[in-house]
């Protein structure tokens, strides 16, 4: 991610131990907090961006500001990765974020974790030269790689809990409504 007015943060190394810990504290504030009121699951979140450079972007999001751009043969100054490169970094970090979850909560131990997408995109339509076929990513595959004590196939159930669970998926997955306006 590009920054726009400082270095990007660093994030601290942990030990499995506080990552254990800070995982089963973040479930069970989450479970008690549901758990006095429903409601308390639904979240709302916001983001807003504008136009920068040729066609690039500038998201806010929270206290997070980062550049969105395209690389020049799309009109971009290649200042920053790519809408869909994003959007394949969004999945990769959901990914991640929901398989050290699970892990946790089955008993597994993860060492590393590395993850792969790569998204084929045909961009006739984008471009309205046939309109046929779809403006997003027409096949997405995800490769990770796991390292631990486990068992492989302990690895493969871990994986179809995280398929089922993780947020960013269920997006790539599924249909979402948009609706849109100008204002």
């Amino acid at each position: 991610m590009t920054l726009l007015t400082q270095q990007p943060a660093a994030i601290s190394d942990v030990t499995a131990a506080e990552r254990s810990q800070r995982l089963a504290d973040a479930g069970t504030t989450w479970n008690e907090r549901i758990a006095r009121d429903a409601a308390n699951a639904q979240l709302t979140y916001k983001v807003t961006g504008r136009g920068v450079g040729a066609v690039g972007t500038e998201i806010r999001a929270g206290k997070h500001r980062f550049l969105v751009d395209e690389p020049g043969a799309l009109a971009g100054d290649d200042a920053a990765a790519s809408p869909v490169e994003y959007a394949l970094g969004a999945l990769i970090s959901c990914q991640i974020v929901v398989f050290r979850l699970y892990a946790e909560a089955l008993g597994l131990t993860i060492d590393d974790i590395e993850i792969e997408a790569e998204g084929d995109l045909d961009v006739r339509k984008l471009f309205g030269i046939d309109e046929s076929g779809r403006a997003g990513f027409h096949d997405v595959r995800v490769r990770v790689d796991i390292t631990g004590p486990d068992s492989a196939e302990q690895y493969e159930k871990l994986r179809t809990v995280v398929e089922e669970r993780c947020p960013v998926l269920d997006l790539f997955a599924n249909t979402v409504p948009v609706s849109g306006r100008l204002s």
